[in-house]
């Protein structure tokens, strides 16, 4: 008897923690490694700088443009910064194909656009909030960061401590102590992810082939 096929859908691996805990550089490693994940191209309203490819690095949309993807739901969670300035957001559509075809999406988002991720793709988001070992090493990893003045380093420590109380809403929590070993956490997690028993298309349909086939025995 042959065995039926069982396709997978993706998974949607949203990745949240403070500024300096770690998570973008998690995320690259898992990209570079994992041949079916990819990551999350966001939408935004501020111009391109130099050497940022339109639909390689964001789409690049006007405020019109950005605001009536938000009006028709082409959008699965947005946000203002900078007072307002700029918006970013998740284009529906890739990612809807993405996990379709089996491909798993890593988002580098915050605690409100997982919220907003959750509401829009509950049974495919698993969520992993990205812990510094203490707020003393976050502070060292700002530091040595280039281009951020102790004004902004100030802020974004500031800003840590109302992301940290929102750890609860997350399926995972990874303490970034030593880098390796947190991608490792992250990958096991997202391994994990996959064989969820509602993920795996066709499942059904195997278990009953297989009880089937020990009736007859």
């Amino acid at each position: 008897m042959s065995r039926p096929a069982i396709a997978r859908r993706g998974v949607c691996l949203v990745l949240s923690a403070p500024s300096g805990a770690g998570k973008t550089a998690i995320a690259d490693a898992l990209v570079s490694s994992e041949p079916v994940l990819r990551r999350s191209i966001s939408a935004t309203t501020r111009p391109p700088r130099a050497g940022e490819i339109d639909g390689l690095h964001y789409h690049f949309l006007t405020q019109v443009a950005f605001e009536q993807a938000e009006r028709s739901g082409a959008l699965l969670e947005s946000a203002r910064v900078l007072q307002g300035t700029h918006a970013y957001g998740t284009p529906r559509a890739p990612v809807e194909r993405a996990l379709a075809a089996g491909e798993d999406v890593v988002f580098d988002i915050d605690w409100q656009g997982h919220r907003s991720l959750r509401e829009k793709l509950a049974q495919d988001v698993v969520g992993v909030f990205v812990l510094p070992p203490d707020f003393a090493t976050l502070e060292r990893r700002l530091q040595a960061r280039a281009g951020d003045d102790p004004g902004e380093i100030a802020r974004r420590m500031r800003v840590a401590r109302d992301e940290i109380s929102h750890w609860m809403e997350f399926d995972h929590v990874v303490i970034n102590d030593d880098l390796a070993q947190a991608i490792e956490d992250v990958r096991a997690i997202l391994h994990a992810a996959r064989l969820t028993g509602h993920r795996q298309l066709g499942l059904e349909a195997f278990v009953q082939a297989l009880v089937s086939t020990a009736t007859r025995g």
